[in-house]
């Protein structure tokens, strides 16, 4: 198997279930083709970053030269993943995938972008429209739709700074180191104002999902009259798909 190096600790929720997802599912492939206990998992490495650093550090979009700072911590973390012998590396994070252009340059080792995972996973349910929900940074950014777009589908017009500011404020408070009591009802109502039937609703940052803990292994799935797609899980998928494949 290949080793995966995880870039995590934005936050250090959605790292712990990254690891935990990815090692339960290499345990079910095994299972499935009767390997015997202790199922085999792929090696791993984590190296994590500091979210109140990396959240100061954050740029102005279009501004190139205000995200050094920021792309440079999560460029020496790959690094460090690619020193220590991974084959490749995942970031167990969204928001900084907006950045990736420029936080890959000068690794040598693949880094699987959630975007494409999940735009993959998107056009697979035949939805024509698709909300990107997430950080201020994933919301005011067009990565997403761009990958979006690709594949046949359209994502919302940014909605009002206001609303951004809101999931950013809603993420901060109920989502960060676990959902809180509120965390569903809070993004459902979200969901009700922003997202017509048939939209797929992407949980474009890696917290959310925990509002949905039946499904954290799902890359797809529907839960009060909505269409949610996971990334989290397409990227673990993807993950997984890559480690098993023999180099």
């Amino acid at each position: 198997m290949k080793k995966i190096g995880i870039l995590g600790g934005v936050g250090w929720a959605s790292t712990v279930d990254y690891y935990r997802a990815i090692a339960e599912g290499a345990g079910r492939y095994f299972a499935e083709r009767g390997h015997g206990s202790p199922l085999p998992i792929p090696p791993m490495t984590i190296e994590t970053v500091t979210q109140s650093e990396t959240r100061a550090l954050r740029g102005v979009a279009g501004d190139e030269a205000s995200w050094a700072g920021f792309d440079a911590v999560f460029r020496n973390a790959l690094l460090t993943l690619e020193r220590a012998g991974c084959d490749f590396g995942i970031i167990a994070s969204n928001t900084p995938h907006a950045r990736l252009h420029a936080i890959r340059q000068g690794v040598s080792m693949p880094i699987l972008s959630i975007f494409d995972a999940t735009a993959a996973t998107t056009a697979g349910t035949g939805a024509a429209k698709a909300l990107v929900l997430g950080t201020t940074v994933t919301m005011q950014a067009t990565n997403y739709a761009d990958r979006l777009a690709d594949e046949g589908i359209t994502a919302n017009p940014r909605l009002p700074e206001g609303e951004i500011a809101h999931m950013q404020a809603m993420i901060d408070s109920d989502f960060y180191g676990g959902a809180s009591d509120n965390a569903r009802a809070r993004l459902l109502a979200f969901c009700n104002r922003h997202a017509r039937p048939g939209t797929a609703i992407l949980l474009a940052c890696t917290e959310l999902p925990l509002a949905f803990p039946d499904h954290l292994d799902d890359p797809v799935f529907e839960a009060d009259g909505h269409l949610f797609i996971n990334p989290s899980a397409a990227h673990v998928a993807a993950a997984l798909n890559e480690a098993l494949t023999e180099p």
